[in-house]
């Protein structure tokens, strides 16, 4: 059976990105990888990161494509790719993955959602900035260093009032 994605050109998604192991703590410990990651396959195919949260397993993010493009599986694919090639290869690795030639870091699928509007654009953008509180690593969404927020604080604009397109995975400390 084949996944059904809906692919809208020049579109926004919500995604939700996990590693394997749901115990991990590969994409904080690995950040500067993850952040080069995003960086070498933005400039092969430009998309813009609206806003991005990236927790010790698994990152929401909300991608804006361009006009005309709605290739953010081969985006994807791309940047698990680079990430998993720039690790060394530690993981125990299943004889289904070793088959398809994968290390095993990530979780194969993925979850995205297609914006339908802003009222959905800003609900997600408050998802993703809450997340680190809602997994009782921080108390307060200020407090997590992976995120967005930071980039829209520095700009005077409250996360509860988004409506802006901003490219801020670099930003992100």
């Amino acid at each position: 059976m084949r996944y059904r994605r809906v692919f809208v050109a020049g579109g926004y998604y919500f995604f939700t990105v996990k590693l394997a192991s749901p115990g991990s703590r590969l994409l904080v410990e690995h950040v500067g990888v993850l952040r080069a990651a995003f960086k070498s396959v933005k400039a092969a195919h430009p998309f813009v990161i609206d806003a991005i949260v990236v927790m010790p397993n698994h990152l929401h993010c909300i991608w804006h494509l361009p006009v005309g493009d709605c290739d953010y599986p081969m985006r994807w694919r791309q940047i698990k790719s680079y990430f998993s090639r720039a690790l060394p290869p530690v993981e125990a690795i299943s004889q289904s993955r070793l088959h398809k030639h994968e290390r095993g870091i990530w979780q194969r699928r993925y979850w995205e959602h297609t914006l339908r509007d802003e009222a959905d654009y800003v609900n997600h953008i408050n998802y993703i900035h809450n997340n680190p509180v809602k997994h009782g690593y921080v108390l307060s969404p200020k407090e997590w260093p992976y995120s967005s927020l930071h980039y829209y604080e520095r700009m005077g604009v409250s996360f509860a009032d988004v409506a802006c397109s901003s490219d801020v995975l670099q930003q992100c400390e």
